[in-house]
């Protein structure tokens, strides 16, 4: 299976438990993706993942999985040859959510991969996402749980994916000048949410599938992967609630969370090492 994540040096800690969590429950080989870059704007400077803390990871995942490869991609000359000039300064962004939308400019890329947000984490075996046929489909992903009724556009269909969990054809993608077009309107509008919204408008060959496979609200029996979004909440007062797989006490305490522990417990182990 091909995987696909983006951020800078602040992932580690997700983009460890997702990955343990993929670990423990497939036995398929895993090609690890992850694309990375310095970036600066006028808020803050982002630093890249740094090379020998991934292989780091990857040596330490091998001693659980064998047949796992990681390869970090730095994105800096893309970004800065197609900029994100609107939204670069956009206080609900950071440019590391739009590096997914780089991934039809790298070569190294398969034609199918599935792109993951570094807030999730696996409770059955993804594979069962993988091998769904999307030939013919630029993208397969989950219905938004607030954006299919905030942001829809036909009364009678919601058609608003989350952009957390995207099954991606970069050949069809290339073809329709899917990211192509996303990255130009994100270079020309300001959006609250550019990565996602763009997609949402561009991409007109959308697979939607089963929440079980982007649970964003609380984990279900069928649920296989759990995408910790930001939330709402009205009691006592209207409020969002955002908590992580890395925030663990929150994790425990807050959502009552303890079905994957034991990856908990093992990324506990690594963090110490990846430091």
């Amino acid at each position: 299976m091909n995987l696909l994540y983006c951020g800078d040096s602040n992932i580690l800690n997700g983009l460890t438990i997702s990955l343990l969590s993929i670990i423990k429950n497939t036995n398929k080989d895993l090609n690890v993706y992850i694309l990375t870059m310095k970036y600066k704007n006028n808020k803050k400077e982002y630093m890249p993942l740094n090379k020998e803390v991934i292989e780091k990871l990857e040596k330490e995942l091998k001693k659980k999985k064998d047949n796992i490869k990681l390869t970090l991609i730095d994105v800096k000359d893309l970004v800065e040859k197609y900029p994100l000039t609107a939204n670069e300064n956009n206080m609900k962004f950071t440019p590391y959510c739009m590096l997914r939308l780089y991934a039809d400019l790298i070569k190294e890329l398969p034609k199918k991969i599935l792109y993951l947000d570094t807030d999730t984490v696996s409770l059955k075996d993804i594979s069962t996402l993988y091998d769904i046929d999307i030939d013919n489909y630029e993208v397969a992903g989950v219905l938004d749980n607030y954006g299919q009724h905030f942001f829809r556009t036909n009364i009678i269909k919601k058609e608003y994916l989350n952009s957390g969990v995207l099954l991606l054809n970069l050949d069809n993608i290339r073809k329709n000048n899917v990211f192509s077009k996303c990255r130009n309107y994100c270079n020309k509008y300001p959006m609250v949410m550019p990565d996602q919204s763009s997609l949402n408008k561009f991409a007109k060959h959308k697979l939607f599938l089963d929440r079980k496979f982007n649970e964003q609200k609380e984990i279900q029996e069928d649920t296989v992967i759990r995408h910790f979004t930001t939330t709402f909440k009205f009691w006592p007062t209207f409020h969002t609630q955002t908590i992580k797989p890395w925030h663990i006490d929150k994790l425990h305490d807050v959502l009552n969370t303890h079905e994957f522990d034991d990856v908990l417990e093992e990324y506990q182990q690594l963090k110490g090492k990846l430091q």
